[in-house]
């Protein structure tokens, strides 16, 4: 497992999944399935109690991709998320102890989520400019990020949090904005009824939108 960036995580995919696992046997065709429609970088959330089973399991098996860990709220999970495998980290909110904890990663990236000015500064300060800006719709969207990257742009965001095939054109319009977090491709019943061509189909078409759209 080779180490990366947060710029090289945000340049790898037009779009990070947000993959809630239930079970750690979905992990790897589901994986699959995403990589099958181009989708490589991959963010599991640590909401379950397959996560790490399944940060494990992708790891492993698709040294090519990019495993990552979100939900991460605590530096015991940091720890347990980094042994597992995960390459790059992310949190949904903004904390001073988790940045300070990942500071002694220095291999493996930290993105923390932010909502307001202050907590991007207060970011910057501690050397990181790829944020995860959570949750995106909620916080005013792409007018918001717009206006905050004309005093900000020196920051790369992923807005996550209600991005959708609807509103996707608005967030990719912007220069500040990498890559984007969502779950559109794929739906969770898919997973429960272990439809891994559709999701793979689903993956493609998410693919090629973000392409025609970014020109």
């Amino acid at each position: 497992m080779s180490s990366v960036t947060a710029a090289q995580v945000f340049a790898a995919s037009p779009i990070v999944p947000v993959m809630v696992i239930k079970h750690v046997e979905d992990a790897l065709p589901l994986a699959k399935a995403l990589a099958d429609g181009g989708i490589t970088v991959f963010e599991i959330t640590l909401r379950t109690d397959a996560a790490l089973g399944a940060i494990k399991a992708i790891s492993d098996a698709m040294p090519e991709a990019i495993v990552g860990a979100g939900t991460i709220i605590n530096p015991e999970q940091f720890d347990d998320a980094v042994n597992a495998g995960a390459q790059f980290i992310i949190s949904p909110g903004f904390s001073p102890e988790l940045l300070e904890h990942s500071l002694k990663h220095q291999t493996v990236p930290y993105i923390p989520g932010v909502a307001t000015a202050s907590e991007m500064i207060t970011a910057l300060s501690y050397g990181l400019d790829h944020l995860k800006f959570f949750p995106a719709e909620a916080n005013g969207g792409a007018p918001v990020l717009k206006a905050v990257s004309a005093a900000l742009p020196q920051i790369t965001f992923c807005p996550t949090g209600g991005v959708k095939e609807s509103n996707l054109s608005n967030y990719l319009s912007l220069p500040c904005v990498g890559t984007v977090g969502g779950t559109w491709m794929i739906p969770q019943d898919a997973i429960e009824a272990k439809q891994w061509d559709k999701i793979t189909e689903l993956s493609k078409q998410a693919v090629e939108l973000v392409a025609s759209l970014r020109g």
